[in-house]
C-alpha cells in the first residue's frame, strides 16, 4: 500500500513542538504533503528538511512566515516542480509537484494551498483569481499525467462538510461560487474527491479544521477543508481513508489515503 496524507501544518515551527515528528514515526506515510509551513528556507533547511527519515522537498513563500508547502516523501522522486507557472500565486508558495515516472507511468503527488477568502474582500478576489488560473492548469496535466492533488483547498463542497452550513451560506469558504468551482472540477475536470468515494455520507467524521474561536474542537464544529483529488485511475486505487484526530498538530488535522499502488 502507497500511504499519502496531507496536513496543513499552521507553522512547522509550531507543529514540530507539538509531537508532529514522533507521530510520523510512528504512522510510516510514503508522502506527507504539508501546507502552511509559515517559514523560509533558512528556517527550514537543516532543522525541518527530515523528518522521521523522510526528505522534504518545499515551495517557500517570498513573503517571511506566510504560507509554504512541502512533500516529505519516503521514496526519491524524478522531479520537483515548485509553482505552476502563476506570477501572483507562486510568489506566495502555493504549489509542489513530485513526480515519480517510470517509463510505463507517469504519476505526481502534489501539495497544494488554496487561498483563504475570510480576512475580507480583497483576499476573496485574490481567491477566485487563484480558482481561475489554477483550474486551467490542472486540466493541462490531462491526460499526460496521473496526480494525486493533496491540500487546504479552503472550501467546503456540500453541505455535509461543515457543521452549520445554514450561517455559512454567505461567508468565504462556502461561497456558491467557489462550490460551484469544486463540482465542475469534479465533473469536468476527470477528477474524483477521494475521501467522499470512500465515505460517501460522513458528516461530522469528514470534518479536518476547526476555528479557534467557540471551543469549536471540543464540539466538533469543523469543516472539511483538506482533500486528496486524483485522477480517475488512482482514486480507483484508494482502499482506506483516515482523519486522524488523536493529537493535535494544528487547527487542521491529518487526512490520510492508502492506495494499492507502488511507486
Amino acid at each position: 500500500m502507497f500511504k499519502l496524507t496531507s496536513l496543513n501544518l499552521n507553522g512547522i515551527r509550531s507543529a514540530t513542538t507539538k509531537g508532529l515528528e514522533p507521530w510520523m514515526l510512528q504512522h510510516r506515510a510514503d508522502c506527507i504533503c504539508v501546507q502552511e509551513v509559515k517559514a523560509q528556507a533558512p528556517d527550514v533547511i537543516g532543522r525541518f528538511d527530515e523528518l522521521a527519515g523522510l526528505k522534504g522537498y518545499f515551495h517557500f513563500a517570498e513573503k517571511k512566515g506566510y504560507s509554504g508547502v512541502g512533500v516529505y516523501s519516503r521514496h526519491e522522486p524524478s522531479d520537483v516542480i515548485a509553482g505552476f507557472g502563476s506570477p501572483e500565486f507562486d510568489a506566495e508558495g502555493r504549489y509542489l509537484e513530485l513526480r515519480f515516472d517510470t517509463p510505463t507511468r507517469a504519476l505526481s503527488i502534489i501539495s497544494a494551498y488554496f487561498p483563504s477568502g475570510s480576512s475580507g474582500p480583497e483576499r476573496q478576489e485574490a481567491k477566485y483569481r487563484f480558482l481561475d488560473v489554477f483550474r486551467p492548469h490542472l486540466d493541462s496535466l490531462h491526460p499526460r499525467r496521473e496526480f494525486v492533488l493533496c491540500g487546504d483547498i479552503n472550501i467546503a463542497h456540500q453541505p455535509i462538510d461543515l457543521k452549520n452550513w445554514r450561517s455559512n451560506q454567505k461567508n468565504s469558504g462556502f461561497l456558491p461560487q467557489e462550490r460551484q468551482w469544486v463540482t465542475e472540477l469534479l465533473q469536468e475536470g476527470n477528477l474524483v474527491d477521494v475521501y467522499r468515494r470512500l465515505e460517501p455520507t460522513a458528516t461530522d467524521a469528514a470534518y479536518t479544521w476547526w476555528s479557534n474561536r467557540g471551543q469549536a474542537y471540543a464540539k466538533n464544529v469543523g469543516w472539511r477543508l483538506d482533500y486528496q483529488l486524483a485522477s480517475p485511475s488512482i482514486a480507483d486505487k484508494a482502499r482506506n481513508v483516515a482523519i486522524y484526530k488523536g493529537e493535535k498538530f494544528s487547527d487542521h488535522a491529518p487526512l490520510t489515503i492508502d492506495y494499492d499502488l507502488a511507486l
